[in-house]
């Protein structure tokens, strides 16, 4: 489903820019309706990278209608008409929508407003409903806008695509028209050169060129990546990172299978409603008894089927009353078959897995803190039209753990994975980053429309000491309503890129809830048993989005120690006494785990400059005459060239040192 509408505080907090984004929507609805008057509009939001406006409308809108619709956009911009803001009642608003006048320039008789009608539906009882109208055009909308069209600053119309009412695929299918705009030219021309420069980093064409990474939709299946040799080699770089910090923070390592029976998700939350949509199906594994049950089952359904198949197919006069018959006990042996065997689900998240292995034993408050960390391979059903090269995949490595603690240990715990995430950002360069803290909304605990734990003091209680700890301990952070996990509250870390490209890295959550769910306790110093909490956190989150974010933020030039190709040892020419001298140097390398190659061909010098150049190759070290003599070796950096000649051990000496210190 789309993202869920927005309430008035959200609506409150739009910043400048989400203003003049969520306008020029409406003003691009004014352009479109004066060019295609029976257009039908449904939603039209502002998003991070601009703004889209859904529409229902017999003509195909390409981008080679785009420069008709945007002088039509100049002209209401021109036009300096206000956005004016209506209350009108709800059955004055049923009104509008029967009459088609709501997103429209008149009345249209026999051609109702049907979206608006249905966005018209899920505005809640008592909640005030208002339209905006700028000219000639009036919206159900509940704002906010700029004061007057002339406040739109710089805008671009930048694509087209299909999308269904409500991201429902049983809804009807319409036309999804993006643009995007700014507070001024100069801002869009940045925008739009960034793009550019986001295009030549995307991670799917560097991936392909480097060869990291494959996604063979043809027998292993969408979004299942295989990693590559040369990828593989960052993957475990990053394992070994995460290996070494967290050991040094007192974490110990497990291991969880990658299935699990139904009844422990269950148990969790995850099933049978809140993540059951990310999941895969379930297997049902049958014992002998449950399998000679089944086949028999089986016969009989066949049967069925032939039996209604001979009454259909014969005279009139069949027996209705025998085929409702056959149709009931086919019905019931599917529910039958259903319900043989043991469900079991292919692992969606590893927290349940490590919440019954803190049951395995029996704990005590000396035994906290624990820190349990896995890199677990998780599969979710991201829907196949989501799914985007590394980016979005079904098959995931996360760098996942869970710290369970008592209350008095939290703040401590909770601030030493924030200080784990500043060093991360120290090693990878990221210069820009903030902490979205993610709170709940109280109205959302019970009813229909709950998306979190029907706890509110524990709502309360673990909020609070997470926003004091991030005021204590001075990190950039801004605080969301309504986003929590359905748990308890989170942390999502947002980076930037050198291009200035927002990323979600990792997420940092308490879990007050789901402990209790599993039961699990300690025995604290009064001898009573209390239930820890629990800290879930992924600094580096997936291997596959977190390196699809690395090769656009390096452009595939990485630094040293996580380049897939560190080090090639390049011969000057095929000469013996060359080659002589260079294998040492390969061979010391190699002992020390440098991931080296070495071309002791007779190709041209330029040429395998080049081809080390296009491969990416981070230090080429160039043996020639003069280095045999002098003991050197030439010293070239990828991107950089010649940097000079230095003595071997002193360049072999640096490069372990480089490695070792993970330098940019």
């Amino acid at each position: 489903m789309e993202n869920e509408r927005k309430t008035l505080d959200d609506r409150a907090k739009m910043t400048e820019l989400e203003r003049i984004r969520h306008s020029c929507a409406h003003v691009m609805a004014t352009a479109i309706l004066r060019l295609w008057p029976d257009a039908q509009f449904a939603a039209g939001p502002p998003v991070e990278s601009g703004f889209y406006y859904d529409v229902d409308l017999k003509h195909r809108i390409a981008p080679d209608d785009f420069p008709a619709i945007e002088a039509e956009m100049k002209k209401e911009i021109k036009a300096n008409n206000v956005f004016e803001k209506i209350i009108v009642t709800r059955e004055q608003a049923m009104k509008d929508s029967e009459s088609g006048r709501l997103g429209g320039l008149t009345e249209r008789p026999g051609n109702p407003s049907k979206f608006k009608l249905g966005n018209l539906e899920a505005i809640p009882e008592g909640e005030p409903i208002s339209y905006y109208k700028n000219g000639d055009f009036i919206d159900l909308c509940a704002g906010p806008h700029v004061m007057r069209t002339g406040n739109i600053g710089a805008f671009k119309l930048t694509s087209v695509a299909a999308a269904y009412y409500k991201g429902d695929e049983k809804g009807p299918q319409l036309q999804r028209i993006y643009g995007t705009a700014f507070k001024n030219k100069t801002q869009l021309d940045e925008y739009f050169k960034m793009l550019e420069e986001a295009k030549r980093r995307d991670h799917r064409k560097i991936g392909a060129e480097m060869g990291l990474f494959a996604i063979d939709t043809e027998y292993v299946g969408p979004g299942l990546p295989l990693w590559l040799p040369r990828g593989t080699a960052i993957v475990e770089e990053l394992e070994k990172l995460a290996k070494e910090t967290e050991f040094a923070a007192g974490y110990v390592r497990v291991k969880t299978p990658h299935i699990a029976k139904e009844k422990l998700y269950l148990t969790s939350g995850h099933l049978p409603v809140l993540y059951k949509e990310s999941m895969f199906p379930a297997m049902s594994l049958l014992e002998e008894q449950d399998r000679a049950r089944s086949e028999q089952l089986t016969r009989r359904k066949f049967a069925i089927v032939d039996d209604l198949l001979k009454l259909k197919s014969g005279p009139a006069t069949a027996d209705p009353e025998r085929v409702k018959e056959l149709e009931r006990e086919a019905f019931e042996i599917a529910l039958e078959q259903d319900a043989l065997g043991e469900k079991y689900y292919l692992k969606a998240m590893n927290c349940p897995h490590h919440h019954r292995i803190f049951a395995a034993e029996p704990r005590s408050y000396r035994d906290l803190p624990l820190r349990l960390a896995e890199y677990g391979c998780n599969y979710r059903y991201e829907q196949s039209g989501e799914l985007f090269g590394l980016m979005r995949v079904r098959s995931l490595n996360m760098n996942d753990a869970h710290i369970y603690c008592t209350e008095d240990q939290f703040a401590a715990e909770f601030n030493a994975v924030n200080e784990m995430y500043l060093k991360y950002f120290k090693i990878f360069g990221f210069e820009k980053y903030v902490m979205r803290f993610s709170t709940h909304d109280p109205a959302r605990l019970t009813g229909d429309n709950a998306k979190f734990v029907n706890q509110p003091e524990l709502w309360k209680q673990t909020e609070d000491m997470v926003r004091n700890t991030l005021k204590n301990s001075g990190i950039n952070y801004v605080e969301v309503p309504n986003e929590a996990a359905f748990y308890g509250p989170k942390i999502d870390v947002q980076v930037w890129s050198v291009i200035g490209r927002e990323f979600t890295l990792a997420t940092n959550q308490v879990d007050f809830a789901v402990p209790a769910r599993f039961g699990l306790t300690y025995r604290d110093k009064d001898n009573s048993n209390k239930t820890p909490l629990c800290i879930h956190r992924a600094p580096l989150g997936t291997h596959e989005r977190f390196i699809g974010f690395l090769i656009e933020h390096y452009a595939g030039n990485f630094p040293l120690w996580l380049a897939p190709d560190q080090v090639r040892v390049i011969t000057l020419n095929d000469d013996e006494a060359l080659i002589n001298y260079a294998k040492p140097i390969v061979h010391e390398l190699r002992a020390n785990f440098v991931r080296v190659d070495s071309d002791f061909s007779a190709t041209p010098f330029k040429a395998k400059i080049a081809d080390a150049e296009q491969q990416r190759v981070h230090t080429m070290l160039v043996i020639g005459g003069r280095d045999l003599e002098a003991g050197a070796v030439s010293v070239r950096l990828h991107g950089k060239g010649n940097i000079g000649a230095r003595p071997k051990g002193e360049v072999v000496a640096d490069i372990l040192a480089a490695i070792k210190e993970r330098r940019a």
